[in-house]
């Protein structure tokens, strides 16, 4: 499921230093040579592969985590929306489209509605599931954790709620919105990384998400998990931040770190 803030954002500086392992069909930011212990799975926005942000987050997470961080491409080279359709606009708590500022959004969102049916939920879900199963089969790590951006948060979601056994810790970064049931579906400790303004999972969604955590603790099926909110945030921010706010910047840059500290917390080298 997508929003109007999904097609908003910025491009991070600097280039990707991994490589795209076009076998698995997904892209490989490398830890130490047989580093096994643990790895990452990194989930994409509605950008997909072609935005290179996602490259270089997961660049950044293997440099921080020492291990392998491997971005699936389960739009198979389309993504749902391209870097061109990204709008410069303000991207931070208070902020308001207006009238003309929607229009540019819905013009920007109408080349994505086809696209957006091919890669839907459904089926990006069963191609990353495929594609993690696959890098598993192969490097057969002992622990996995996945952070889900967007539109791969629901992807995180899915897959932790289904095949329970896959992730050992899950990060979702201003995530899709998420019913009660999948959110007790999943048995990894899970950590809630939210803006402080979101369409998707607005402050309201996410204290009912946390009372529902809160009401099963010292229950056999309590689950482990951390909610963050960052002040001055929209929806985005951590993938698509627009560094040149400086409570913005603050965001981003807590939330990685954040995350960084619970996959520490959570999968322990």
């Amino acid at each position: 499921m997508s929003c109007p803030d999904c097609f908003r954002g910025n491009v991070i500086e600097g280039e990707p230093t991994g490589v795209m392992r076009e076998d698995l069909g997904a892209y490989l930011a490398a830890g130490p040579p047989g580093n096994t212990k643990r790895a990452i799975i990194l989930l994409t926005d509605l950008f997909g592969l072609q935005l290179k942000n996602s490259k270089i987050l997961a660049d950044n997470f293997s440099a921080q985590l020492q291990c392998d961080v491997w971005v699936p491409d389960f739009f198979k080279g389309r993504p749902i929306c391209v870097p061109e359709q990204l709008t410069a606009m303000p991207q931070k708590a208070g902020d308001k489209l207006g009238f003309l500022g929607l229009l540019q959004l819905v013009w920007a969102c109408l080349p994505s509605v086809y696209s957006y049916w091919r890669g839907r939920p459904a089926v990006a879900t069963r191609r990353a599931h495929v594609i993690i199963k696959k890098i598993q089969a192969e490097k057969k790590y002992e622990k996995l954790g996945t952070i889900g951006y967007c539109f791969g948060g629901a992807i995180a979601t899915n897959i932790g709620g289904s095949d329970k056994e896959l992730f050992q810790s899950i990060v979702l970064a201003h995530t899709s919105p998420t019913t009660d049931e999948q959110v007790k579906a999943i048995i990894a400790p899970t950590a809630w990384v939210n803006a402080e303004e979101d369409m998707a999972i607005p402050t309201a969604r996410l204290n009912e998400i946390e009372a529902l955590y809160a009401s099963r603790r010292d229950k056999p099926d309590f689950v482990e998990y951390a909610v963050y909110v960052y002040k001055g945030t929209t929806h985005g921010f951590a993938s698509r931040p627009n560094l040149k706010y400086p409570e913005v910047k603050e965001g981003f840059e807590k939330a990685f770190n954040d995350s960084v500290a619970w996959f520490e917390k959570t999968i322990p080298a």
